[in-house]
């Protein structure tokens, strides 16, 4: 395809984003300065629709993008619309203001959904991904203690333990250092091989209640809690110009699953910096008349992904930028609080 028929392309889909009306060729002479005339544009989106780029949606009608036409799109984005210099300094106090991980996420997903007027899905950063910073061990009664752990990506994970003996405060001191030894600075993944140890480690005094502590932290470490994830933005999914063949009902219906939404992000173990999936690249039926904008974000390597989703009559370029801002904001953000 020549660099005038890709013009063509990016002059319908632009046109067609901005107006929700399809596209005819006369419009596009017009709007558009490609130096050619509207019967040269007709012969350009003849060869375009024949290739499947474009679609006529009834007679008479204009012209309008197929999902493989947003994909060459996208494809072929030779420059991504930056945010504002306002927009930025936005983003950079919104999100700077959060006091803790829950609010970084809570305030990301918000302004994800305001900045795209998409739905929004951020996953919070994964356990196995993560590294120990801190672990404190608090004693609540002489034979309860309540076990904190940190994470070097902001997650706080907090759990009891039910001793078999009272414990003094030495006792706990003993068993904190021996813990913080063994796993500050861990990677969790690495953490249950080093966590089975504990017991062994430990003063033959302090064995049953190191034994029972790990018992804990092996339940935390290999539990599912980093399938976290928040949503926000479903209501824009019902916005004027949203336009789906079907009922909105099961794409909602699925935003509410955790499995789904996590599928929705893309693989837990992926790098990408950012992808997008339109209409049947998405794996999932109630998404196939969608697409997926997603990105990875973290201090230094991938903790978590981020993303939207909303009709393939989207702002591409804007939307990637968004996505792309965002989660560079918030890598940002949690390398500051390593």
């Amino acid at each position: 395809m020549d660099d005038r028929k890709l013009e063509v392309l990016r002059a319908i889909v632009e046109d067609y984003v901005s107006t929700q009306e399809p596209v005819g060729s006369k419009a596009v002479a017009q709007r558009h300065a490609l130096g050619v005339s509207a019967a040269t544009v007709r012969n350009d989106m003849a060869y375009l629709e024949e290739a499947g780029y474009i679609q006529q949606p009834h007679t008479s009608a204009g012209r309008i993008p197929t999902p493989k036409g947003y994909r060459l799109f996208v494809d072929r984005l030779g420059k991504i619309k930056p945010l504002s210099t306002a927009e930025r300094r936005a983003v950079h106090r919104f999100l700077s203001e959060a006091i803790d991980l829950d609010d970084v996420v809570t305030r990301t997903v918000r302004l994800l959904a305001q900045l795209t007027h998409q739905v929004a899905v951020v996953q919070y950063p994964s356990l196995n991904r993560s590294s120990v910073r801190h672990l404190e061990i608090v004693a609540v009664t002489p034979a309860r203690l309540m076990i904190v752990m940190i994470t070097d990506t902001g997650r706080v994970e907090q759990r009891y333990v039910e001793t078999p003996a009272e414990l003094s405060e030495d006792h706990i001191l003993e068993l904190r250092r021996l813990v913080n030894e063994q796993l500050q600075g861990k990677a969790l993944a690495d953490a249950p091989r080093i966590i089975a140890d504990l017991a062994s480690l430990a003063r033959p005094e302090l064995r049953d209640s190191a034994s029972a502590l790990a018992r804990v932290l092996l339940e935390t470490v290999v539990s599912r809690t980093e399938e976290r994830v928040a949503v926000a933005g479903a209501a824009n999914l019902t916005r004027p110009g949203n336009f789906f063949s079907g009922s909105l009902r099961p794409i909602l219906e699925a935003l509410e699953e955790e499995v789904v939404l996590m599928q929705l992000l893309g693989r837990a173990d992926s790098n990408a910096l950012l992808t997008v999936r339109i209409g049947d690249e998405n794996e999932i039926d109630d998404f196939r008349e969608t697409t997926v904008v997603t990105a990875g974000y973290g201090p230094g390597s991938v903790v978590g992904h981020m993303g939207v989703l909303g009709p393939t009559r989207m702002d591409y370029p804007g939307t990637i930028a968004a996505v792309r801002a965002v989660a560079r904001y918030v890598s940002e953000i949690l390398e500051q609080n390593r």
